[in-house]
């Protein structure tokens, strides 16, 4: 099968990012679902600060492969070319890092320095399926961290980074450059580039239907026929409650 049409191919709309900015990853996982993706959620990552703001943007990759004694001494930092530096002085404003640390958590991608410089350079956010260094210090930024945990130890002992802006897998999902990456409370989504204005226009409605729900449940009204609205006055209800 074919690989997704590339993301510099595929021309985003500039409401898009705007709008997924107010959906949340649960809604989006639904109306992925209903387009038949299952496996686009970045598995066993959480945000490291609370209270942080949705994060949106367009993914930019970095992929690591196990370390090895020969290849990755504490001098490998001293290399100007070394692909984790360069990384956070290429990703483009606006974009998420996105991190393939095969799930391995035993030692950090990233610590609060490159990430500040990240942040500095206008990075929309970071996401890694490995450890965050210097944990507290990522946590208090302005831009959304999500990753597997703190973890102290540096990525020289567990981790090589290879490629930037590659096909990646983080967390059991694929990743393409270019993606759209979403991150709430509830964790990270990726929408493949090629649907995002479609789940952004389809996601605005079924937030705003959510609220009405939420609130007729605290005024008692039954769940069964509410949510899903399969009583016919619900919806009748609904179109009254947009109107007031």
């Amino acid at each position: 099968m074919a690989n997704p049409t590339p993301a510099d191919q595929i021309t985003l709309n500039d409401d898009t990012l705007d709008l997924l900015k107010g959906i949340s990853t649960a809604t989006i996982a639904t109306l992925l679902y209903k387009k038949g993706f299952r496996t686009c959620y970045i598995q066993g990552v959480a945000p490291l600060g609370a209270g942080q703001d949705r994060m949106v943007g367009p993914a930019f990759t970095l992929r690591y492969i196990v370390a090895r004694e020969d290849t990755d001494p504490l001098t490998a930092f001293r290399e100007r070319d070394h692909p984790q530096r360069v990384a956070i002085e290429t990703c483009p404003e606006g974009h998420v890092l996105v991190m393939d640390c095969r799930g391995d958590a035993t030692a950090a991608s990233a610590g609060s320095i490159l990430l500040t410089r990240l942040q500095v350079r206008g990075g929309a956010g970071v996401v890694s399926d490995g450890g965050i260094r210097d944990a507290a210090g990522a946590a208090a930024l302005t831009m959304p961290v999500f990753a597997a945990k703190p973890s102290a130890p540096t990525n020289l002992t567990r981790h090589h980074a290879v490629d930037i802006n590659v096909p990646i897998s983080c967390g059991n999902a694929a990743v393409y450059p270019g993606d759209i990456v979403v991150g709430d409370a509830d964790g990270v989504m990726v929408i493949p580039r090629h649907l995002a204005a479609e789940i952004a226009i389809e996601g605005a409605p079924m937030e705003v239907f959510e609220d009405f729900v939420l609130e007729e449940v605290l005024n008692g009204r039954p769940i069964i026929g509410l949510y899903p609205p399969t009583d016919e006055d619900t919806l009748t209800r609904f179109e009254a409650w947009k109107k007031r």
